[in-house]
């Protein structure tokens, strides 16, 4: 479903600021993966998500989105592919805009649209069969403004509208990280539980390495702007934090420098 080939990123070329992002960076996922993405700060994990969305343009390789050729594509062209949840909750919602004019949005994105702004009464009975999937008890709420909601069901909503239309890949950068532990761990279960039930392929960018390891069904481990560890399946489920840390060390020849990451 992806295919990153030779990724090459660098910002601030030529200047004293220049920094290499991403090192001849690599990653093939297929239909129906789950990855979650690990590494310290400044690994180049948000800088692959950007570089998949389109945010950035790589320097130098390929990235092909089921047989797509997306490298240089504009992100508007290639969102239609793509569902994205970001860090901060209020990036993924329109504040002053009600629960179902945002599911409206994200509903008929990629369609044709006329010229009529109404809702009609099938599109309410999907909008609440979906929301009420959330168990939040936002199905009785659609004339409510999004502003109005805590972050935890802001970002529950924004997770279900970048699945409404199936997208072919979506993409999870540190999508919990701004919550409260209780509240994260709800969101964390949603996506578990939408991505399963959707058979939808996943990369999720996470610094808590515990949860790397329960959700998906394959682990990455990024370094210096390349993958320098990637397991899968039972190998996966086995893990422990020890051993990632204990990985991280025997390739990058020093202790793992993220305190949030350690911490969680």
């Amino acid at each position: 479903m992806l295919k990153m080939t030779n990724i090459y990123k660098t910002f601030n070329a030529n200047t004293v600021n220049e920094k290499l992002v991403l090192n001849g960076l690599s990653l093939d996922l297929n239909e129906g993966d789950f990855v979650t993405v690990i590494g310290g700060n400044g690994a180049g994990k948000s800088t692959m998500l950007n570089m998949i969305a389109g945010v950035h343009m790589p320097d130098k390789g390929s990235v092909l989105l089921d047989d797509i050729n997306i490298t240089n594509l504009p992100e508007y062209k290639r969102a239609k592919y793509l569902g994205r949840v970001f860090q901060d909750p209020m990036m993924g919602t329109a504040a002053n805009m009600e629960i179902q004019e945002n599911l409206a949005l994200a509903f008929r994105r990629g369609k044709k649209r006329g010229l009529s702004w109404g809702i009609t009464k099938e599109e309410k009975h999907f909008y609440v069969e979906k929301l009420r999937t959330l168990d939040l008890g936002l199905e009785t709420r659609l004339s409510t403004k999004v502003g109005l909601l805590s972050g935890g069901q802001r970002q529950a909503l924004t997770l279900l509208m970048a699945t409404l239309q199936q997208p072919k890949l979506l993409l999870l950068d540190e999508h919990t990280a701004a919550l409260d532990p209780k509240t994260a761990n709800k969101v964390l279960a949603l996506t578990d539980q939408i991505v399963t039930t959707n058979a939808l392929t996943a990369l999720m960018v996470t610094h808590n390495m515990k949860n790397a390891i329960q959700y998906g069904n394959r682990l990455i481990m990024m370094y210096e702007g390349k993958i320098i560890f990637d397991v899968a399946g039972e190998e996966k489920k086995n893990l422990h934090v020890s051993d990632l840390l204990a990985k991280f060390e025997s390739v990058s020849g020093g202790e793992f420098a993220n305190d949030r990451m350690i911490l969680s």
